[in-house]
């Protein structure tokens, strides 16, 4: 599945929890795939990633587009003594990599 719209990562975990059981009956129903087999195994049979393992390299690639930019100022939104507005139940973007490894 791919994960291109950044609001993805601020989606709650039962709405990631949907898409990755859409993406699993997809792909059972696409490739006649029985159900005794394990979902890891399709995705790794497949080469395909589940939405936690994109959201989790968009935020990576997003972090290293930021440690590389160019402007000073966009360097200086991240890491120790950032802003951070907390107000929402959300997660920020570079917090999204190490979001499901929490639990």
């Amino acid at each position: 599945m791919d994960i291109r719209h950044s609001a993805m990562g601020t989606a709650s975990h039962s709405n990631i929890e949907i898409l990755e059981r859409f993406q699993s009956k997809t792909m059972r129903a696409m490739f006649n795939i029985p159900p005794h087999i394990s979902n890891k195994y399709i995705n790794l049979d497949l080469n395909l990633r589940t939405v936690k393992e994109e959201i989790e390299n968009y935020s990576k690639n997003y972090q290293t587009s930021l440690d590389q930019h160019i402007n000073q100022l966009v360097t200086e939104l991240q890491g120790e003594g950032s802003l951070r507005y907390s107000r929402l139940k959300r997660d920020s973007i570079p917090d999204l990599a190490i979001r499901f490894a929490e639990k």
